[in-house]
């Protein structure tokens, strides 16, 4: 890893320091770790005359470091684990590229692939794998891993098919391939790849216990081999909230790179699956709000519980139904002397919400978790199309309205669901600031943000999210130096351009991670 200059400066014509000022031209100091002055160029003499590097940026945007609030490193690895399938053609094909694989996985253990594209596949036989394997579990996910290709033995030992292979299902095989050798890499793989992108703090989902995966998370730090900060989420599938679980969590990791701070919980679904909680009937299905009711008693009791032991609760929810439902429960929770939220409970996506519930929950103090690159995933005129088939008349106004989230007093912060999205700020400031789908075409752009608002969203709020306000999230003197460069003045250019600009630099507690300067 680089070893930190004793004394690093960024001379930049657009310094944003994320504590309310416009962007000014002017420095930013580090020494060691920590920032040790920002301010007017005029006053960054003496400390260029003092430093070991000096970096002029031009218009490059000085920021502090990105936060993703909303990451599964679980989902990411499915991305390359196993047998690589994205020229296997048909199913003898990759039987072949399995038991290559197969050479060198451990012995004993399932077998994996990716990249499976099942629209080009041709099966031959359909007990093939069967045949192969008939006691051996093999999995071979597609590359959205909405998909996959497995035997009998899989679905046996895992418990779900094809049909039903999302991150909630796939737990116990996420138990098994975690302690495969060589994760404790793909997670460095995992970081390089945040780095490259300006993320230096992440809010990471762990399903339950973490399997084991902990460990290997102790050892990253002791290592001081981390470059990337990680707030832990347990997210209860395979057994209910674990209370004592995130107690010891937090008497393990008081470091400065890993902690624990909560649980994390699905309530529905999508709207295009007609399973998102409504508040009023889907014009698709009439008389119905949902199609598959949400667990709201198991919800209540586990939120309640995290809330009495003194810690947060985020629940992701799409529809105006389970978002109201979610910010009444909120409001039964504690609270300070001033009516905010005492522990720090977040609502995730709210893709369709009603403003009157994002006003309840601006005023007790509460943290959205938006996907600011959603609209990258698809065209308009699917969006449109879909929204009036599930929704009808002008209810799609009320879609990705960060503008009302932003304006009720709602701390906004960015997340990705990574590995559904990659985290991309550039893209992200273009979909969450001009309102623009993968087409270029644009819509709600009343309800999105501006640049300095996306920009605060993914640093200053980001870090309040995870409760590290008090050290990163803004470029101050004494402040943890935690800082991403983006490639061209994202205020002043073109909203259709700023998609194509790319993150330059990256700093994590005053170490250059990654470094594409010319």
């Amino acid at each position: 890893m680089t070893e930190r200059q004793k004394c690093l400066v960024l001379l930049s014509k657009n310094v944003f320091s994320a504590t309310g000022a416009a962007p000014f031209d002017g420095f930013v100091a580090v020494e060691g770790n920590k920032i040790a002055a920002v301010g007017p160029r005029a006053e960054a003499k003496q400390w260029v005359e003092k430093a070991t590097q000096v970096l002029e940026l031009g218009d490059c945007v000085v920021t502090p470091g990105f936060v993703d609030v909303h990451t599964f490193f679980t989902g990411w690895a499915l991305l390359s684990l196993g047998a690589d399938f994205t020229n296997v053609k048909t199913d003898v094909q990759g039987v072949a590229a399995l038991k290559e694989y197969e050479k060198t996985a451990p012995a004993g253990t399932a077998l994996f692939g990716h990249s499976w594209q099942p629209d080009s596949f041709e099966v031959t036989d359909a007990d093939l794998l069967d045949k192969t394997w008939p006691d051996k579990p093999v999995v071979v996910f597609t590359a959205d891993r909405g998909n996959c290709w497995m035997n009998k033995a899989a679905k046996e030992r895992y418990g779900f098919g094809p049909e039903k292979c999302y991150a909630e299902m796939i737990w116990k095989m996420i138990r098994e391939y975690l302690q495969l050798p060589g994760m404790k890499e793909k997670y460095k793989e995992y970081m390089q790849m945040l780095n490259e992108r300006g993320v230096t703090t992440i809010k990471e989902m762990t399903f339950d216990t973490y399997y084991g995966f902990a460990d290997k998370m102790e050892e990253l730090e002791k290592e001081d081999a981390l470059t990337v900060r990680v707030s832990m989420m347990s997210q209860p599938v395979g057994e209910g909230i674990n209370i004592e679980h995130g107690k010891a969590m937090q008497k393990r990791f008081t470091g400065p790179f890993v902690s624990f701070s909560g649980y994390n919980r699905m309530t529905d679904r999508s709207i295009p699956s007609s399973m998102a909680e409504l508040i009023e009937p889907y014009k698709s299905h009439p008389g119905m709000t949902n199609t598959v009711p949400v667990e709201w008693d198991l919800i209540e009791k586990e939120t309640h519980l995290a809330d009495e032991n003194g810690f947060r609760y985020s629940l992701h929810c799409q529809g105006d139904g389970a978002i109201r439902h979610t910010v009444a429960l909120f409001d039964s929770c504690q609270k300070d002397e001033n009516g905010k939220l005492k522990n720090r409970h977040a609502i995730t996506d709210l893709e369709y919400s009603n403003p009157a519930d994002l006003e309840k929950f601006g005023a007790m103090g509460g943290i959205t978790e938006v996907y600011a690159q959603i609209q990258s995933l698809d065209n308009k005129q699917d969006v449109l199309d879909m929204i009036d088939a599930q929704l009808g008349g002008d209810r799609g106004k009320n879609y990705w309205n960060r503008r009302k989230m932003w304006d009720s007093g709602i701390t906004v912060s960015c997340g990705t669901d990574l590995p559904l999205l990659i985290p991309d700020i550039p893209q992200a400031i273009y979909c969450g600031v001009g309102g623009h789908f993968a087409d270029g075409g644009t819509y709600n752009e009343q309800n999105m943000l501006t640049v300095p608002e996306m920009l605060t969203a993914w640093t200053k709020n980001g870090q309040y999210n995870c409760y590290n306000e008090n050290r990163l999230g803004t470029l101050e003197a004494g402040k943890l130096a935690d800082i991403a460069v983006l490639g061209a003045d994202v205020f002043t250019m073109p909203n259709e351009q700023v998609k194509d600009v790319k993150v330059v630099l990256t700093i994590s507690d005053g170490r250059i991670v990654y470094n594409a300067l010319k």
